[in-house]
């Protein structure tokens, strides 16, 4: 009998990797206490829940979304993002001056070392002395 539901369900879900998937969820659900939507006719749950698919009284749609959520470890809350947090005051804002200026950043220069500059200064660098106590 489950060959024939099965062969039923194709109809329904194109992919047999899928219908396994959606109708084991299902199963699982129904030994966990959902309700039937079909009378069992001393079927198992397996065999059930393939039946309920071939004769569309669950969605597919609706087992693949539930199983997906069944799934995930982490499920993404949408909060709203933090404010952003003010500029640091200038000094004529710290100085008692009602007015405050934006800081600028354009004319920060960055003092740029060359390669041969670096290696000149690491090997200048004296190893620290060894200690017998470690």
């Amino acid at each position: 009998m489950a060959r024939v539901t099965v062969e039923d369900c194709i109809d329904k879900v194109e992919n047999r990797f899928e219908l396994v998937l959606l109708a084991s969820h299902r199963a699982r659900m129904i030994s966990s206490g959902s309700p039937l939507t079909i009378d069992r006719d001393n079927d198992k749950n397996p065999v059930v829940s393939l039946r309920e698919i071939a004769d569309q009284t669950v969605s597919p749609e609706d087992l693949k979304e539930d199983l997906i959520h069944s799934l995930q470890k982490y499920v993404e809350v949408d909060e709203p993002e933090p404010e952003s947090v003010p500029l640091v005051p200038s000094q004529s804002s710290q100085s008692g001056g009602t007015q405050v200026n934006a800081v600028d950043d354009s004319n920060i220069e960055f003092d740029r070392m060359s390669e041969e500059d670096l290696l000149r200064g690491l090997e200048g660098l004296v190893p620290p002395e060894r200690s017998d106590d470690i």
